[in-house]
């Protein structure tokens, strides 16, 4: 049976992340170039963008370690959102499940060993 280390989830406005360019400071700050090109792809990147962010702090709530944003890289797998920590030391299992509607982005992290 896996222990749980840790939860975490964020909630946060999808228009915190609109009509900011692909090359902002901030959006640059937070997401790799992948992310941000799987972003930008997508109908409503804000959604993606907001999605991810949520993410991201969830796993630095739910983390052991003290994260940043770099260190955390949200990716599709199989179709399937996932958390790659790019942490050497970092030797846990992660779970994310994400989701929006209307205004709201949310995300829960379960990190486990």
């Amino acid at each position: 049976m896996a222990d749980i280390i840790g939860l975490g989830i964020d909630i946060e406005e999808i228009s915190r992340f609109q009509n900011k360019p692909k090359d902002s400071t901030f959006l640059k700050k937070i997401f790799t170039k992948k992310e941000l090109d799987y972003c930008f792809k997508k109908g409503n990147h804000a959604q993606s963008l907001a999605a991810r962010f949520c993410a991201k702090e969830a796993a630095i709530k739910a983390s052991p370690v003290k994260l940043f944003y770099n260190e955390i890289e949200v990716i599709m797998k199989k179709d399937k959102p996932s958390i790659v920590i790019n942490k050497p030391d970092f030797k846990h299992r992660v779970l994310v499940s994400l989701s929006h509607h209307k205004n709201s982005a949310i995300a829960t992290v379960i990190i486990y060993d």
